[in-house]
């Protein structure tokens, strides 16, 4: 069995001729972080769609530990072990923050809806396991004290928290983050980042975009880089931040600044 739990090969998709995503490849071992980064349009969001299966790739393949699952719908990847989240926050505002975490649990659900409706015991048991699961996410994710309080009420950093507790519900063996500190202060990005930083310590593997690139010097393991849909290095984050190609593309001076730090 091989020691990569994911593993991009050739993947690459065109969108009216136009090659959005070409012929990228790498790979992803159990409790590493690897960040893919690249300046905007890149494809960096296009290439997490393709893994998620929200895009069917024109070509190449996606493996989940050792298995194809190209172009599986995303909630056959979650069943496998694959959790993501989104850019744009997908939380349900109304809703109290437990009730969001709780959420996070539906797709593992195994009772039927006509035992839900008449509250049989099976059911009961069920929304009881949840409850409590969500409780010991919000813990982990720093929200355990927010947990009756709308989600709307929220600063936007503990929303984003909020979106990788449900996301974890799924007791993922990979997690995609496309941008979870975007839009967050200096003390919510350090929150996230140590957060992101505990998850892999637990095994869980991270593929993350991310444009804060002080946060993703700090905690990738390994980082890819693309521009204009091609791969154009891969590497540790020294060896990235030095490299010509992508100070060229896309770090400028910052690379530098970053790698001092």
């Amino acid at each position: 069995m091989s020691e990569h739990l994911l593993s991009i090969e050739g993947l690459g998709i065109t969108f009216g001729g136009l090659k959005a995503v070409d012929d990228v490849s790498f790979t992803v071992r159990p409790g590493e972080i690897v960040s893919v980064i690249g300046p905007n349009g890149a494809g960096k969001t296009t290439l997490f769609n393709m893994i998620s299966g929200i895009y069917l790739p024109g070509r190449g393949k996606v493996m989940l530990g050792g298995e194809d699952v190209t172009g599986l719908a995303p909630n056959l990847l979650a069943q496998r072990g694959m959790s993501r989240t989104f850019q744009n926050l997908q939380i349900f505002q109304s809703m109290t923050v437990l009730e969001n975490a709780i959420a996070g649990y539906h797709l593992t659900e195994r009772g039927s809806v006509l035992a839900d409706l008449l509250n049989l015991p099976g059911s009961r048991r069920r929304a009881a396991a949840a409850a409590e699961g969500a409780r010991a996410l919000l813990a982990r994710v720093g929200l355990d004290r927010a947990a009756d309080r709308e989600a709307g009420s929220l600063s936007y950093g503990a929303l984003k928290r909020l979106e990788i507790a449900r996301a974890l519900a799924l007791s993922p063996k990979i997690l995609l983050l496309d941008e979870p500190a975007a839009g967050c202060n200096a003390v919510e990005t350090e929150e996230i980042d140590h957060l992101i930083a505990e998850v892999a310590a637990s095994g869980v593997a991270i593929l993350l975009v991310e444009h804060d690139m002080k946060m993703v010097m700090r905690i990738s393991n390994h980082i890819v880089v693309l521009d204009h849909g091609e791969k154009i290095a891969e590497g540790e984050p020294a060896a990235i931040s030095r490299d010509p190609a992508v100070i060229a593309a896309y770090l400028g001076t910052e690379a530098g600044e970053t790698a001092d730090a």
